[in-house]
């Protein structure tokens, strides 16, 4: 900078809170946990096709997964939405689709089934 004094440094916002984002997820417990469940309930839904009409019945249209340039605030914006649209998850884990279908009976989907009907969800 003393070299090149008319030359201005300016940090770019978008990657700042982007490291701030990933410092949340690393350092402190309940947002890397919250956020790899988050991971789960998605990857679980999203690998399956089957699944992601059910989805699209309960949330009307709705996906869940929000991207964006970065990768931690694809993160908080999936958690957004998962968010926005826990009741529709509730009642379709809850809906008859739901306990007739083969997936109930595996241990992913009694897993991912535990994490949304939690009452910490």
């Amino acid at each position: 900078m003393q070299k090149r004094q008319k030359l201005y440094w300016t940090p770019c916002a978008a990657h700042c809170i982007d490291l701030m984002l990933e410092d949340f997820e690393k350092k402190i417990p309940l947002y890397h946990d919250t956020i790899a469940n988050g991971k789960k309930i998605t990857t679980y839904i999203y690998s399956r096709t089957s699944f992601i009409s059910l989805l699209h019945k309960f949330t009307k249209g709705i996906n869940l997964i929000r991207p964006a340039n970065t990768r931690f605030v694809t993160s908080y914006l999936t958690l957004g939405c998962l968010n926005e649209n826990k009741g529709s998850l509730m009642r379709m884990f809850t809906s008859n689709e739901w306990q007739s279908s083969q997936l109930v009976k595996t241990r992913d989907g009694r897993l991912v089934e535990n994490l949304i009907l939690h009452k910490g969800f």
